[in-house]
């Protein structure tokens, strides 16, 4: 089970005279980069989620003491334990996989009496010099840095449809993203996914951190120009499987910039909602308020 997903952000840049102009470069750029930072970490986890979910690849997966694991594509796997840890360790090899080429290595791994469907069960996330190239934008860009995943409800996702609702919280206290400029940025995440089932699998996300007033916040740190930046969820993303796990509606806003962004998901071209629009995008509205009261409105694809 492959979940392919895309939680999409943008910021917005500090400027002196307030003007529209000022801002839009570092709007755009930003909204880029936390889009397809979203969406590959989103690959990355779901990857890892299927990992746990197939008993022939999982931390006990040997069927009658033999490993009968099929190697997803570009991917190479193995299991070990060590220092009361069992782990599974893939490697990116470098091959093109659905128009991504990734290099590197992620290890999954948790305490060995530990079993991924107990209640509360905790998975640690490595990721190493993990470089990414998506070939359809030519985006490079290298991650490193550790996640948690906590099965909050306890229960497999292959169960979903008997359990009802299963809730899986993802944190990291510092990811070290890498740009394609050379620039070196680390962002914090604190977000929770809900996966319900009503003919397929839905997926909805919030925000986990407080900060003072500020609620529902997912992700937070320095952008690529060395701004700051507080991503809220203000409406739940939701990704459905009847759509290939789409970002199919929500909204998020940017606080404490010199400016406040809100951005809407689930839109069509002329950014009004829509169902799900097959292989075509779905467009995200971004309306851009200066503290100068100037206004800038952006549909763009996603």
């Amino acid at each position: 089970m492959f979940f392919l997903g895309a939680l999409v952000f943008t910021g917005c840049k500090k400027a002196d005279t307030g003007s529209v102009t000022d801002y839009s470069n570092e709007l755009s750029t930003h909204s880029t980069d936390q889009a397809r930072f979203s969406e590959e970490m989103d690959v990355v986890d779901d990857e890892a989620a299927a990992l746990l979910e197939d008993n022939t690849i999982a931390f006990d997966g040997f069927v009658n003491g033999v490993d009968t694991v099929q190697m997803p594509c570009g991917m190479n796997i193995s299991r070990d334990t060590s220092n009361g840890l069992k782990r599974i360790l893939i490697h990116y090899n470098g091959q093109n996989c659905n128009g991504r080429i990734r290099s590197g290595d992620v290890i999954l791994s948790m305490p060995l009496a530990q079993r991924w469907r107990d209640t509360g069960a905790v998975l640690t996330v490595t990721i190493q010099n993990l470089q990414i190239i998506r070939l359809l934008d030519t985006t490079t860009f290298t991650v490193n840095g550790l996640k948690t995943f906590t099965n909050v409800t306890g229960g497999r996702l292959s169960d979903l449809a008997t359990l009802g609702t299963i809730i899986h919280d993802v944190s990291s206290t510092g990811m070290s993203i890498t740009f394609d400029n050379g620039t070196t940025r680390n962002w914090q995440i604190a977000l929770r996914r809900t996966f319900t089932y009503n003919n397929g699998i839905i997926i909805t996300t919030t925000g986990l951190h407080t900060d003072g007033t500020t609620t529902g916040i997912c992700m937070w740190g320095t952008n690529r120009f060395g701004n700051s930046f507080v991503t809220s969820i203000s409406a739940p993303l939701v990704h459905t499987q009847d759509c290939n796990f789409r970002l199919v509606s929500g909204q998020v806003s940017h606080q404490r910039m010199a400016a406040n962004v809100v951005v809407t998901f689930g839109l069509d071209a002329t950014g009004n909602p829509t169902s799900c629009p097959g292989m075509a995008p779905f467009y995200m509205k971004i309306v851009f308020t200066s503290a100068s009261g100037a206004v800038w409105t952006a549909i763009r694809p996603y």
